[in-house]
């Protein structure tokens, strides 16, 4: 089993929304995913609420049976439309993808 974890800071404002509202936009595209794209088992994002000066806004966990799912979900037309809107809400991110 492959595990996908991506912790994004965003910035204060995109599009006119806050940075809170854009968290909740973030969850909502990025869970939608869920039994859409072959190979993605799960898919969880979470919002921070501790606000902390080493805390991320925005964690997603993501579980896929093989690293060929997990790069054809990184591919997979659906995941590409939700791309833009968080890569320009986003300050920093951070990844890592481990086998168990």
């Amino acid at each position: 089993m492959i595990k996908h974890i991506v912790l994004w800071k965003l910035k204060d404002y995109v599009q006119g929304k806050t940075k809170q509202e854009n968290a909740y936009l973030i969850k909502t595209l990025l869970e939608d995913l869920n039994n859409r794209i072959p190979g993605l088992l799960k898919l969880e994002v979470g919002i921070d609420f501790s606000n902390t000066e080493n805390s991320a806004d925005v964690v997603l966990y993501s579980e896929f049976e093989s690293k060929a799912d997990l790069e054809n979900y990184q591919t997979h037309p659906e995941h590409e439309k939700v791309k833009p809107f968080v890569a320009q809400c986003r300050l920093e991110r951070r990844v890592i993808d481990f086998e168990i």
